[in-house]
């Protein structure tokens, strides 16, 4: 893993599922070098989908820019070192309801 510590820039996400995203990054990052950022990003994605429910998406890099819509309480973009992580869950599920959206615009520069 990258020494440091992450540094969380932007949430709307419970406290518990914020440790979760920190700590699957961490793992993904004893498991993968930080240049194999789509291997990280398809780590966390796909264990975020079995712990907290499919839709989740996740971007991995050291310059990207992005505008999301994302459900209410499914975002966070932290940075561990110089590699930013982007997870957010942005599909609609039949029961979501339109004022459960949010855009947010992050750029990494």
């Amino acid at each position: 893993m990258l020494e440091g510590k992450a540094i969380v820039s932007e949430t709307d996400m419970l406290q518990t599922m914020q440790q979760d995203a920190l700590n699957l990054a961490a793992k993904a990052l004893d498991f993968f070098d930080v240049t194999e950022a789509t291997e990280i990003a398809r780590f966390i994605k796909t264990e975020f989908d079995v712990a907290h429910g499919a839709g989740w998406q996740c971007i991995v890099g050291t310059d990207f820019g992005s505008f999301v819509t994302h459900c209410h309480g499914c975002f966070i973009y932290f940075c561990i070192g110089s590699l930013a992580i982007l997870l957010f869950r942005g599909s609609a599920g039949p029961d979501a309801e339109g004022d459960q959206f949010l855009a947010l615009e992050k750029v990494v520069a």
